[in-house]
């Protein structure tokens, strides 16, 4: 179960985050607010908090509060929640075909769906040592433990399985606009695939009355008639809706549903997934972003667990809703897809598609709209416009080094990462500002995740000296400075991943105050507490065979949104950014960095 943190811990690792942001006289009142809190309203709050806790032990602490955050927001769920993921290209270059790869990875998906249901798919562990655990020979034993024990099992050989109960929210899913809080609605029973393309909607059933998958031909007949198609683009096109304010969206549903449209949206809602068909290849990474990331609004459908998005080219891409889930899931999913549809795909270029009535499998969804919907439609792509043009995506690859250097080095690549951010915000705006990167916590049951807050005394020490004190430190001291900074971050991130940062227990407790009526402490009054959650530089990484790159939009107007993954030998990121900041600057100081760092790691004396 994922554990609450003693108080005084979160008190002491909330002040350590604060103290770099702060000057004395800030910090000394941010420090006797904590004290007062953590000695008395937050002392009965954490008390309720722990009660509440073990008298539900089926879940975690943090599940109904983090579920109402992601559902009670109203800002739209594009770029302010929802990521994307983009898969690489089939290494076989004419299975990157768009009818071949749609076909494939539809196929690969409902395997991956009926393996999961039929209680079959291989459990998520996390090896601390492969070597021991990751076996044949583990597995065997292990699968003959009780479940009640065999945790305990996998726990001695330092294996971790992690919580999968987001898995099912993958399909049949999506995220319902209510006023006030929307709901999360999933209907297994439904046997179809949602397609758009040109911003029409297509369904077709990829399961038939004995639950067995469509054969792969029939599929890709059903695909080739789609993209066939010729029909105009609507004039009003309905996925607009999916990037409004939720409120207005709600309404505008509830229009929808009250003129005749409850048959169709039910078919959006309970589709198996959404499977976005564009016409146009991708240009080049950037382009790649922006498509993955918004796209055109009128070929996406927001609110589904996930778009599987593939481009005229068959460049392939994930954006998913994030209330229902978080990375590990989608991330599992999109590893599983992609290794399926490129070791064993169901069709090769030579496939023929089944010679079936494709005009009578596949409905076209036809939506009536009245004037009042007419006019939501246009306003919803006007602020969409609006929106996305104001959005910059830039990205940068460091070629000189990764992972294999560091690890040399005794450094932690992540943390290596993390100082280059820190580094380069220092020399673009002189200032360390609140940092954001998350860590799964799908160690424990129901866990979702938990903050890092790389911005820490050291980092600013260690900028500082890189930005502005070269003349006074030498090679040895620089070095000196990063490997602290790498220690201390490793520390935060074990911290994190046990379930033992400060950020979640610290919002329980606020969401229990609120929701018993109290008053909001002073604690969390304070002009620090709000400028450590106005996140400016939020971050978030992954690694994987399957992904190419990921991203996400800033989490605030004069932020940062920085996806980055470090290789072995190269260090990639992509920054999003709004007109407050510059993000193509930003990535040059990244750079400049991340140069200064390896160059003093390698023992090359650096010039300012």
């Amino acid at each position: 179960r994922l554990p609450i943190p003693k108080l005084e811990d979160t008190i002491t690792r909330y002040l350590n985050a604060q103290k770099p942001l702060l000057n004395d006289d800030q910090f000394r009142k941010t420090e006797e607010l904590a004290h007062a809190f953590e000695k008395g309203i937050g002392r009965e709050l954490h008390e309720q908090l722990v009660a509440q806790d073990n008298q539900n032990k089926h879940t975690s602490y943090i599940t109904g509060p983090w579920f109402d955050m992601y559902l009670k927001a109203r800002e739209p769920i594009l770029l302010n929640f929802n990521p994307f993921m983009s898969f690489n290209p089939d290494p076989k270059s004419e299975y990157n075909d768009q009818l071949i790869r749609a076909t494939n990875m539809t196929v690969s998906a409902i395997r991956f769906m009926k393996t999961f249901r039929a209680g079959y798919l291989e459990p998520e562990v996390f090896h601390l040592n492969p070597e021991k655990s990751d076996t044949e020979i583990f597995k065997k034993i292990i699968r003959f433990v009780p479940s009640s024990i065999s945790w305990f099992g996998a726990y001695m050989v330092n294996a971790y399985p992690l919580d999968m109960s987001q898995y099912f929210r993958l399909f049949n899913s999506t995220r319902l606009p209510k006023l006030n809080k929307d709901e999360l609605y999933t209907d297994e029973k439904a046997k179809h695939l949602l397609v758009l393309r040109n911003g029409n909607f297509y369904v077709f059933d990829v399961i038939d009355r004995d639950g067995n998958m469509l054969k792969p031909s029939e599929i890709q007949a059903h695909l080739k008639y789609i993209l066939s198609d010729s029909s105009p683009a609507p004039a009003f096109p309905l996925g607009y809706l999916t990037s409004e304010n939720r409120d207005t969206w709600a309404l505008l549903r509830k229009n929808l549903l009250d003129n005749g449209n409850e048959e169709a949206l039910q078919k959006v809602d309970s589709a198996v997934f959404c499977l976005s068909l564009d016409d146009f290849p991708i240009k080049d990474l950037v382009h790649l972003s922006h498509t993955m990331l918004h796209g055109d609004a009128a070929n996406r459908w927001y609110d589904k667990s996930f778009n599987l998005i593939i481009t005229k080219d068959g460049t392939a891409g994930i954006n998913f809703e994030h209330s229902w889930g978080d990375g590990v899931a989608v991330l599992r999913f999109q590893n599983e897809v992609f290794k399926d549809s490129t070791k064993t795909p169901a069709i090769s270029p030579q496939s023929q598609p089944a010679s079936v009535d494709s005009s009578r499998a596949v409905q076209k969804l036809d939506f009536k709209l009245n004037d009042a919907l007419k006019a939501g439609i246009t306003k919803a792509k006007q602020k969409f416009d609006a929106t996305v043009e104001s959005l910059s995506l830039n990205m940068v690859q460091f070629q000189g080094g990764g992972k294999e250097l560091l690890k040399q080095k005794k450094v932690s690549p992540d943390a290596v990462a993390q100082l280059a951010f820190q580094m380069a915000f220092l020399r673009q705006y002189d200032q360390t500002v609140a940092t954001y990167e998350s860590c799964s916590t799908a160690a424990f049951k129901h866990g979702r995740t938990e903050t890092i807050r790389p911005a820490s005394v050291h980092t600013k020490k260690c900028s500082e000296a890189f930005v502005k004190g070269l003349s006074k430190h030498s090679t040895e001291e620089l070095q000196n400075l990063i490997v602290e900074c790498s220690k201390y971050h490793g520390r935060l991130t074990k911290e994190a991943a046990m379930g033992q940062g400060f950020d979640r227990h610290l919002f329980s407790l606020r969401y229990l105050a609120l929701s018993k009526g109290l008053a909001l402490p002073d604690f969390y009054q304070d002009q620090a507490y709000a400028r450590l959650n106005h996140i400016i530089i939020s971050t978030s990484t992954l690694v994987s065979p399957a992904v190419q790159l990921g991203g996400f939009g800033p989490v605030v107007s004069d932020g940062f949104g920085v996806g980055y993954q470090v290789q072995d030998d190269w260090i990639g990121c992509n920054v999003s950014s709004y007109p407050a900041r510059n993000g193509k600057e930003f990535l040059q100081c990244i750079h400049k960095s991340l140069e200064d760092i390896f160059n003093v790691l390698k023992g090359k004396k650096i010039g300012s």
